[in-house]
Order: C-alpha cells, then sequence, then structure tokens
C-alpha cells in the first residue's frame, strides 16, 4: 500500500482572454511518482496554505518542478516563487527531503544565494553528463543554468559542454537536478533510484 505523500509546485499558466491565472502540472507527473511508490499531491500557488497543508499532510517528500522563469530573471509567476520559498523553508526546518527538477534546482541554487546565468544549445535536445561517476544520456528543457553556487551546495553533476546539471545540499536532504524525469517516454530506473534515494534517506 502506497502511504507517502510528495507535494508537488505547480507552474502557473496565465490566460489572459480569460483574465485567469491557473496553477497547473503536466499528468506525466503522476506516472513518475507512481513508478516510485508514492502518492503526488499538487500544491496551490498560495504561500498561505504551505504551513498547514504540510502540518496536515505530514509529507515525506517535496518536489519542485520545472517551468517558468524565476521573477528575479525575468519570471512573471511571482505567486509561484512565494509559494515555493515556503515549501523549501518548511522543508528545511522540518528535515522533510526536497528534489528540484530544472527550474526546481535553479530555485534552490538561488534560495541559498546562488545565482543563473543564461545558456544555448539546452531546450528540447539531449546531452551526456556524468551522475554518480556514471555517463548517462538526459533530457534537456532549459533557457537558464546554474553559475555561482553557494558553499552550502555542491555541483555533483556536469553536461559534456560544461553545464551543472546536479546539485545537493551538504547536510540538508536536499537535490536539484536540471534534467525532467516526467518527459521520458519510459520513466527512467536512475531517475526512481533518485527520488527513492532521497524519500527513503
Amino acid at each position: 500500500m502506497r502511504n507517502k505523500i510528495i507535494l508537488l509546485s505547480q507552474r502557473v499558466s496565465v490566460i489572459e482572454s480569460y483574465n485567469e491565472r491557473r496553477d497547473c502540472l503536466d499528468q506525466s507527473w503522476y506516472d513518475y511518482i507512481n513508478a516510485c511508490g508514492y502518492i503526488p499531491v499538487p500544491v496551490f500557488n498560495r504561500a498561505s496554505i504551505v504551513k498547514e497543508l504540510i502540518d496536515l499532510l505530514n509529507p515525506s517528500g517535496i518536489i519542485l518542478t520545472g517551468g517558468n522563469d524565476l521573477q528575479m530573471y525575468g519570471g512573471n509567476a511571482p505567486e509561484r516563487d512565494n509559494t515555493e520559498k515556503a515549501l523549501l523553508y518548511y522543508a528545511v526546518n522540518k528535515n522533510i527531503p526536497v528534489l528540484g527538477v530544472c527550474r526546481g534546482m535553479q530555485f534552490i541554487n538561488c534560495y541559498f544565494g546562488g545565482t543563473l546565468k543564461t545558456v544555448d544549445g539546452h531546450v528540447a535536445t539531449k546531452h551526456t553528463t556524468v551522475y554518480n561517476n556514471e555517463k548517462t544520456v538526459v533530457n534537456s528543457f532549459h533557457n537558464y543554468a546554474v553559475d555561482y553556487i553557494p558553499s552550502i551546495l555542491e555541483s555533483i553533476a556536469v553536461s559534456d559542454d560544461g553545464i551543472v546539471e546536479a546539485i545537493k545540499h551538504d547536510s540538508k536532504n536536499i537535490k536539484g537536478i536540471m534534467w525532467h524525469p516526467e518527459r521520458e517516454e519510459v520513466i527512467a530506473n536512475r531517475d526512481i533510484k533518485i527520488l527513492k534515494e532521497l524519500i527513503e534517506g
């Protein structure tokens, strides 16, 4: 029986013709979380509900998903930045494991004092990276990459063109990856292992 809940942040989609700001999440996230043996629960982009959700659901982990640029880099979803800030704050203080994916990794890096830079050739492509001392091919869908990494974090994977592809916290159970596990046609064992090791310790 699956009994571990994973909270997932959502992107903001602006529908101007309806004057709506919609929270949305690719349905394939369910497939990834389900393949790992957990229950996914999306979080509305309202920072005010984050503490209540965490206290009520007692999640085993949090995933900061992809989509939307950070506001400090021209993004138009400040409510998402605020929600993810609250998620990461409570995760740090309650020792809840966190996985950041693409934008999520960028957010983790910036939350702890890092910076980003623009990068070419990393949208809708694949490239080789070294992760856990093994070469692996990952997908890529990002215009920004990690630039300065604060000392509390460390790089644990770099692409063949020198872009940081994964980071981890030096004392908390927090990790970021730039590739998208949910966008693989077949969920990779590598990515199942990443989440399960994070959650199970």
